[in-house]
């Protein structure tokens, strides 16, 4: 089950923008970031966020990007899988070579 979007792309792209375009109006990223969630009515955290991303995405903000992020997340959850197959292969071999053992002894 995954997270209710509670803001669209579009929202989000504009309220991104909007804070690149205004940012010369401002003294500080912080105040523009301000500005802007209050002119949409949305929080300030959450837009300094999506400025933070969008300028990682962009290579001005050192970070992962979005898509380094999510091959990041996609690998770790490989590497679970197959821990756990390897984990169940292992004892599986165990099983059956002691079934093999077992065998023989009789």
């Amino acid at each position: 089950m995954g997270r209710e979007r509670r803001y669209s792309p579009e929202l989000k792209e504009r309220a991104v923008r909007l804070v690149a375009e205004h940012r010369q109006e401002h003294t500080t990223q912080w105040a523009t970031i301000r500005s802007v969630a209050d002119k949409l009515g949305g929080s300030t955290e959450t837009l300094r966020r999506w400025v933070q991303r969008r300028e990682r995405d962009a290579g001005t903000r050192p970070g992962l990007t979005t898509a380094e992020r999510d091959e990041l997340k996609r690998l770790q959850r490989e590497n679970v899988e197959l821990k756990r197959a390897n984990e169940i292969l292992r004892k599986a071999s165990a099983f059956f070579a002691q079934a093999e053992l077992d065998r023989r002894a009789k």
